[in-house]
C-alpha cells in the first residue's frame, strides 16, 4: 500500500505533539550542538529525540548523495540501541535501489509512505538496511538540496497499524530543517572530496585554511618523486584515443596507491607523468617512504598490462628545498613547487631515459635513504647544472 506521505485520510490519529516539543527538536536540528556532529551523531540524536516524543521509530536512514569520483552517496543507518551503520555507497550502487520506493521519491521528488506488501513502486526488503528487521511501514521523504543530487530520509516502524496521520505531520514539520542540517554536511564533505580529489589532502587543508592569495609561498624540504611512463609519445600516436585514455587510468591506478600508502602526496598529473611530493617527515622517513613506493611501483610496473600492451617507466627520486604555495594570475592559481631541487629531479628522471636506468637518486636522497642495495652510476652533466651531478640507482 502506496499513500502520499501526509494524507489527512490516514488510519487513525493520536495526540498531536506539544507546539513546544516539536519547536525544540526543530531548534535543535538547526542548533549549534547539532551543527557539530557527524553523521551518525545526527541521526542517533533525532532518533532519540523523535522517540522521547512518543514516535515509533524503529529505523531512520539518511541517504545522502555526493559528489565523488569512486562512491555516489553515503547511508546513515539509525535503530535504537545498536551503533550507527555508515554505508558508502560506489556508482552503480543505485541499481540496488532500482525499482524501489526509494529511488521513485529520489527521482520524483515527492514523498512516499509504504508498506510491507508494496508493488506498485517495487519492493525494498531487500535493501541492506532495511532487510529482516520486521518493518512494517515506511515514510520516505525527499532532502531536496538547492542544486545537485537528491537524496532522502527514511523513518521506519515495526508498529502494525503504521505511523498515525499526527506522527507523520510530526516528520513533516521537522523536515525543512533536517534537510538543511543534512545539506549543510553534503556541501562539506563534496567540499574537502572535490580538494582531495584535484589537489590532494595537503594542499586542500592549506586552502580551506585561507592560503590562496596569489603569491603565498612557504619553504619546505621533502622527497621528491616524479614517474614518467616512457614511450608514451610513439604509444599515443599509435593506438586509438579511448585505449590511450584507459592505458592512462589503469597505469595511474598502480602508481598513485602506492605513493599514497606510504604518505606521498601527488601533487601534479602532466600527461603521462606524476610529480609527488613526501612533507612533514624527518628526512630519513620521508625519503625512507619515497624509495618504497618507488619500489612497489617498479614491481607494479613489472606485472602490468592493459589489454595486452606492456609499459615501461622512469622514476628520478631526489631530497631537497622547495617553495611550495601559489602561483598564478588573478582568480587562476595554482598550488604547485618550484625551485632548485625540483628543477634537479626533473633533469634526473631525464637521465632515467638516457642512461636506460628504471630509477635514479641523487646523492642527498641516497644519503638519508639510508638503502644498502644502492649503487652509483656515475656523474652525469645535467641540464641546466653547471658542474656533474653523481646518480644512484638500486640493484633489482
Amino acid at each position: 500500500m502506496t499513500t502520499a506521505i501526509f494524507s489527512p485520510t490516514a488510519e487513525r490519529q493520536t495526540d498531536a505533539v506539544g507546539p513546544g516539543a516539536l519547536l525544540a527538536i526543530i531548534e535543535w536540528l538547526s542548533g549549534d550542538e547539532c551543527h557539530a556532529l557527524d553523521e551518525a551523531g545526527l541521526v542517533s540524536g533525532l532518533g532519540r529525540r523523535l522517540q522521547a516524543l512518543g514516535l515509533p521509530v524503529d529505523r531512520m536512514t539518511l541517504h545522502l548523495m555526493t559528489l565523488h569520483p569512486e562512491l555516489v552517496g553515503r547511508t546513515i543507518a539509525w535503530a535504537p540501541g545498536e551503533p550507527v551503520e555508515i554505508h558508502d555507497r560506489e556508482h552503480g550502487a543505485r541499481v540496488a535501489i532500482a525499482n524501489t520506493p526509494l529511488r521513485r521519491v529520489m527521482e520524483t521528488r515527492e514523498p512516499l509512505v509504504v508498506g510491507p506488501g508494496e508493488s506498485v513502486h517495487g519492493r525494498w526488503q531487500h535493501i541492506d538496511v532495511f532487510a529482516d528487521r520486521g518493518l512494517m511501514q515506511l515514510v520516505i521523504a525527499p532532502l531536496c538540496n538547492i542544486d545537485g543530487p537528491v537524496g532522502a530520509a527514511v523513518f521506519a516502524t515495526k508498529r502494525p497499524v503504521g505511523f498515525t496521520a499526527s506522527e507523520r505531520q510530526v516528520i513533516e514539520r521537522i523536515l525543512p530543517a533536517l534537510r538543511n542540517t543534512s545539506e549543510l554536511r553534503i556541501l562539506r564533505q563534496v567540499e574537502l572530496s572535490l580538494l582531495d580529489t584535484y589537489v590532494g589532502p595537503l594542499t586542500a587543508s592549506r586552502i580551506l585554511a585561507g592560503r590562496i592569495r596569489q603569491g603565498e609561498i612557504e619553504s619546505m624540504e621533502a622527497a621528491l618523486l616524479l614517474c614518467d611512463l616512457r614511450g608514451f609519445t610513439e604509444l599515443s600516436n599509435r593506438l586509438p584515443g579511448s585505449t590511450v585514455l584507459g592505458l592512462l587510468n589503469a597505469y595511474f591506478d598502480r602508481i598513485v596507491p602506492a605513493i599514497t600508502r606510504e604518505g606521498g602526496e601527488v601533487l601534479k598529473f602532466m600527461g603521462d607523468a606524476v610529480l609527488a611530493f613526501f612533507p612533514g617527515y624527518a628526512a630519513a622517513h620521508a625519503c625512507g617512504a619515497a624509495l618504497a613506493s618507488a619500489r612497489t611501483i617498479l614491481d607494479e610496473i613489472d606485472h602490468f598490462q592493459y589489454e595486452g600492451i606492456g609499459v615501461k617507466a622512469g622514476i628520478a627520486l631526489h631530497y631537497g628545498e622547495v617553495s611550495y604555495g601559489n602561483i598564478g594570475s588573478g582568480r587562476r592559481l595554482d598550488f604547485t613547487l618550484i625551485g632548485r631541487d625540483v628543477n634537479l629531479v626533473s633533469r634526473i628522471q631525464t637521465a632515467c631515459s638516457e642512461l636506460g636506468e628504471a630509477l635514479l637518486m641523487s646523492e642527498p636522497f641516497r644519503e638519508k635513504a639510508g638503502a644498502g642495495d644502492v649503487v652509483s652510476v656515475g656523474g652525469h652533466g645535467l641540464k641546466g647544472f653547471a658542474e656533474p651531478v653523481e646518480l644512484f640507482t638500486i640493484v633489482r
